[in-house]
Formats: C-alpha cells, structure tokens, sequence
C-alpha cells in the first residue's frame, strides 16, 4: 500500500482488519519499532543438507555440530585461552550432553569446580549464538525449566563487577541443589538450537541407509526446516499412495542394501515375500540379486541367500507392474521398457533396439513366455499383502504427511533456488515443455508447481487439479521418467544391470541439464524463469555424488550453480571418496563443509573424534548481512510499510482508535 488520503473498499477493509491486532496508535507505533529493531539484526544462519539416505547417526552429528558452525564458534571464543583438548570436550558436550556427562562425571575428581567453570563456558557460548536473535525469539527456545535462569545469565556481563556476585550466585545454587546436569543439557539443547535458524533439505532421506524413520522423527521435532523432495522420498510416497511398482522398488533397494532396519520399523510384514520366494526361487542360486553388504552389516550365508531370492522375487515382480503401468500410460512413452517382452527364452537372448544381447541367466519360474508381464495367482496374491501392509502402517502414513507439510519440489529463499535434481532443459539450454497429463505441458517453474500438485492429488480423495489414480501412477514416472525433474537420464537401466552381460547397456545418459549446468548463462536463465532475485543469487543441487577424488568441483557456472550431495551412503564413500558436502550460509557469507565419512556416535562421545571437515569460502559478502536483506526483511518492510498506513489513517480520524 502506499501513502495516500483516499483508500478505496479494499484498502480500507485491509486497515480495519489490522487494527483489530494493532487498535491504537501506541500498538502500531511499538509494532513498528520491534520490526525495524528486527530488520537491524544479523541474518540467521541457514543449514543446508542433501542426500541423507538413512545415514541416521552422521546426519543427526552434522545437525549437532552444524556443520562445523559451533566449533568455529568455540573456537572464536575462546582462542588460546584454553587448551585443544578443552575445546573438543567441550564441543563434545555440546553435541551429546547426556552422554558426556557420564563420562566426566565417571572421571572428574573435582566436579563442583568442573561444573562452574563449564556452566560459564556454555553461558558464553550460547551468548554468542543467541545474539543475532531477539530476546522473544530466544526466549520460545528456552526449556521451561531453566528459562528464567538462561535469560537472567545471557543478558547479564561478568565485566559489571556489580553483576559478578549476582550470576556468581545463580550459578552455584544450580550446582548446590543438584540440578547441574540438568541445566547443562538443558542449555547445550539451545545452543543447538540457535545455532541453526533454518535447516533446509534437498532431498533423499530414504534408502541405502537403516536410519530413515530415525531422521524423520528428528526432523518432525525440529525447530524449522523445509525439504525439497528428492527422487528416493518420491518412491516411499509412491508406496505409502499405493503405487506397487513403488513399493516393489522400496523393497528390492532395501534387499540390494541388506539394509531392512526402516521396512521393520514401519511394521512391513516381509513373510509373505520370504516364503514366496523360497519356494519360487529354490532352485535358483539368484547370484545377481547377491545383497551388497556394507562394512559394518554382517549377514550369514543362509541369511544372504534368504535375502538374494526375495531381491530377484521382487525385482521380477517389479518389471511386472513397472509393465502395466507403462501399458495403462502409453503417452509416457515408455512401453519400450516393458523388456520381458524382449527376451527370447529359449535363446537367452533380450533384443533391444534391434540388438540381441546375451542374458546372465534365464532362470524365470514366474513368467509365461506368452504373457511374460502378467503376474502369477501367487505373484497376485503377495502384491496384495506387501500393498495392504503399506497401506495401513500408521507411522509410515505420518511421515509422509510430514513430507508433504514441509515439502515441494522446489524453494526459492534468500536468492538461492532450490530442488534436489534437474530442470529439464532443450539440447540449445531454453526450459523444456514436459507433458505431466494428457494434452497439458509446463515447464521450469510451472512444471515443477504442478508435479507439486500431482503429489498431493495422489493423496486427496476429491481434487480438483488431476484425478488421483493419474497422479499415483505418476510417481514411478518421477522415478524413471525420461523427462522428470528427479530423474532426467535417458533410461534407469536396473533391468539391464541385473540380466545382461554387456555393461555398454548400464549407460544411463544424463539429461541437458547436468550437460550443460557448468554454464553462468544457462544458470542464469533458469534463475530468471524461477524469478528468483539478487545480486548474488545461486541454484543449489544434490542428487548426484561429487567425485572429489577425481578433481571435480562442487561449485559451477562461476559460482552460481552449489552441488551439495550430502555423500552421507556408505555406498558412495569409496567412489567419492568423501562423505560429501554440506553448505552453511550466515550473515558474513557462504562456506561450504567438505566432510569425511562419519565413524560412530560412540567415537563422537568417547574419543571426542568430530567428522573432520574442510571448509571452503564461497562467497564472503562485503558488509554482514542483515535480517532487512533476506525475504523475512522484504516481508517485514511491507508490514511496516501498511502499519505507517494504519497511523496514518489513526492520525487523520480515518480510522478510530479502540481501548480493549
């Protein structure tokens, strides 16, 4: 709104709504002063992570300790005034304060002293990390318990020699009645807390990893965080919708992986699936389908063997229902995939593009040559179990409410774009048109807003965008599809990798996007389509692993395009060799954290061995940024600017005031 004597109905209509929060001119004028005292304030640090796959103890370390943001802190503050040692103690304690209590206690000859000098470090500490905060804000932070007492020893300076005897005392009477330990864990939970204003996600909580419903029970108790979904979360809302393609993708990744800790948790009943596959496959050595065994996960011979006939008994399934929706779709354009139709049996052969190529093995009890996609009564009948066990896990339900309440497939904030994969692009670099429903094509932001609205049609009984078996079926197309956002390769070559011997038919071509994302102009221009604005505007991406290893860089197109892939699966470490990147951005600029593969929280607590990490400087910005130059500081203008309005129309009798 801007200054004006004449308000038409629906400005004035806007006024009078507002003055029912703000009815007097001292209410606007106070509002008005605490927006603008905000907008002075350091901007909060944001936190971003990428590509988690169930990683559970790395990723919930890397929140702790995020990304490095509380040593350096620590390390600020307290210089060469204490030893090393103290510091990473101290940063342990931080990170797993009830853990290390123990331990020191467990040691420590002198603990009333060990305690006040501690509690003053931590004071100190969480300071400096509330400092950028007002005091509301840090005070919603506070456990009950322990807020007046924070709030009383943050504000108060041991240099007022007044003041010394004051907090001298509160700190003793915390340790004389026993509530020490108490308090400790109490006060390192904020400095986490207030380290971190803002934890973004780019995708991929799920597979690989057995700690994926662990990371979403940490995030659903987290202060403030958003996700943009990647390609794996997509195939668990794929299955919690009641895609079965999607859920026999869920399950052979997790028999792939021996990795079924999250399936159980969520109470799949997998019986059903054993006992199928060892009568079906029990003749069947099934050594494609031999599970990779990550260090760590240790499986007997009957065990691995268990597990590699209920990966192929899947996996065939899979192709099967993967087949009829492709069938059910033909716009998709993807009825070249359904590759049972390709093999000819007796020969041990699959023919693809006019090219016969040798099978590993030709050993399919299931399939009937003649009608090789249909599934068996007892392929029938599993699907039916595996579908109603998805269908009715509560927790699993929660999970993906949660995904969606925090989630979208892209996010513009403080001038960086984000999404986890790819924005299909044309081979000359202009947005690609993708059709996502009969006869309706988008591209670049509107394609992405709409497979949005897909997802969560897959999800409504009555919507109004896209009819809700469309829109489950849609999910395996944003798993394999050539041209989704999440995918953007030529083709997923599982069959291909699982049943044939030459590996020239493993190639997956990547899309134009990852072609040609080295390119300022190109970034630029997708940038410019997402309208996303700023001097210093970026696009940051996971999705696929940097192999720094082999010299390549994480930052392109001149510093606007960030390729954060957390690397956090073990799966990737050797051929990254990193654990992957993390990218923390606060008000002096961007560093981007170079980690190396994470040991265990047990080393983390014991030996105070913290993930080492390399911090690079992106991009340091030339004055401290303020909470006035991000989007919270643009929104906060225009409630300035509209309460100026309001005392405007108080001050000229437009409006009354009201005494409540």
């Amino acid at each position: 709104m801007t200054t004006t004597h004449h308000y038409n109905n629906e400005q004035m209509h806007y006024l009078q709504l507002l003055s029912q929060s703000f009815p007097t001119i001292a209410d606007a004028s106070t509002e008005i002063i605490n927006l603008e005292a905000i907008m002075a304030l350091p901007k909060g640090t944001e936190h971003f992570l990428a590509d988690i796959h169930g990683e559970s103890e790395a990723f919930r370390h890397v929140l702790k300790n995020a990304s490095g943001n509380i040593k350096r802190k620590v390390n600020e503050l307290f210089g060469n005034n204490i030893r090393e040692s103290e510091k990473k103690e101290l940063c342990t304690l931080i990170y797993y304060p009830e853990q290390k209590l123990e331990l020191i206690k467990a040691r420590e000859t002198d603990i009333e002293d060990w305690y006040r000098i501690t509690i003053h470090q931590l004071v100190k500490v969480c300071r400096d990390v509330s400092s950028k905060y007002t005091r509301s804000k840090v005070r919603k932070s506070l456990p009950e318990d322990f807020s007046y007492i924070i709030e009383e020893l943050l504000h108060e300076r041991l240099s007022d020699h007044d003041k010394t005897a004051y907090v001298n005392v509160i700190v003793d009477t915390i340790i004389s009645t026993g509530r020490a330990d108490d308090f400790i864990v109490a006060i390192c939970n904020v400095i986490q807390r207030l380290a971190i204003d803002q934890l973004h996600i780019l995708g991929d909580i799920y597979d690989r990893g057995p700690g994926a419903h662990i990371i979403m029970d940490t995030l659903r108790q987290y202060h403030s965080w958003d996700i943009q979904w990647g390609n794996h979360d997509i195939l668990w809302m794929g299955a919690s919708a009641g895609n079965n393609a999607c859920i026999c993708n869920v399950l052979r990744l997790c028999l792939r992986y021996a990795n079924l800790a999250t399936i159980e948790e969520y109470g799949i009943n997998l019986v059903p699936l054993a006992t199928f596959a060892l009568e079906a496959y029990k003749d069947d050595p099934c050594e494609e389908f031999i599970p990779m065994i990550l260090p760590g996960n240790r499986m007997d011979d009957k065990t691995r063997q268990l597990t590699a006939k209920m990966h192929k008994a899947i996996a065939v399934i899979q192709f099967k229902e993967e087949a009829a929706i492709y069938n059910r779709r033909p716009e998709w354009q993807m009825t070249d995939r359904c590759l049972f139709d390709h093999i000819d049996y007796a020969k041990g052969v699959c023919t693809i593009d006019g090219k016969e190529y040798e099978m590993k093995s030709c050993h399919f009890p299931t399939i009937d040559p003649s009608q090789p996609n249909a599934l068996t009564p007892d392929e029938a009948d599993l699907m039916q179990k595996l579908h109603h066990s998805f269908s009715i896990c509560e927790k699993l339900k929660k999970h993906i409410r949660t995904l969606l309440s925090h989630g979208c497939m892209y996010t513009v904030s403080n001038s960086n774009l984000l999404f986890h994969a790819s924005c299909p692009l044309n081979e000359d670099g202009t947005l690609k048109e993708v059709e996502i429903y009969p006869n309706v094509k988008y591209s670049g932001k509107d394609l992405m807003h709409n497979i949005g609205m897909m997802i969560r049609a897959a999800f409504e009984n009555n919507s109004d965008e896209y009819p809700r078996d469309y829109a489950r079926d849609y999910f395996l197309y944003l798993w394999c599809g050539k041209d989704s956002p999440l995918f953007d390769k030529s083709k997923m070559a599982t069959f291909e990798r699982y049943f044939l011997k030459d590996k020239e038919t493993y190639t997956e071509e990547k899309g134009n996007y990852f072609k040609l994302r080295d390119s300022a102009e190109i970034c630029d221009r997708i940038l410019d389509a997402f309208e996303v604005k700023g001097q210093n505007r970026h696009i940051i991406n996971g999705h696929v692993p940097v192999h720094a290893s082999k010299g390549e860089n994480p930052i392109k197109a001149g510093g606007r395009l960030m390729v954060i892939d957390g690397g956090f699966s073990e799966a990737y470490h050797k051929e990254t060799g990193i654990a992957g990147y993390t990218l923390v951005y606060h008000s002096r600029g961007f560093q981007l954290v170079q980690h190396e593969p994470f040991t265990s929280t047990q080393d983390a607590i014991v030996r105070e061995i913290d993930i080492k990490s390399t911090t690079q400087i992106v991009e340091m910005s030339a004055h401290r940024m303020l909470v006035a130059d991000t989007d919270k500081g643009t929104e906060l203008k225009a409630q300035v600017a509209d309460l100026k309005e309001l005392l405007y129309a108080y001050r000229h009798g437009i409006l009354k005031e009201s005494r409540r």
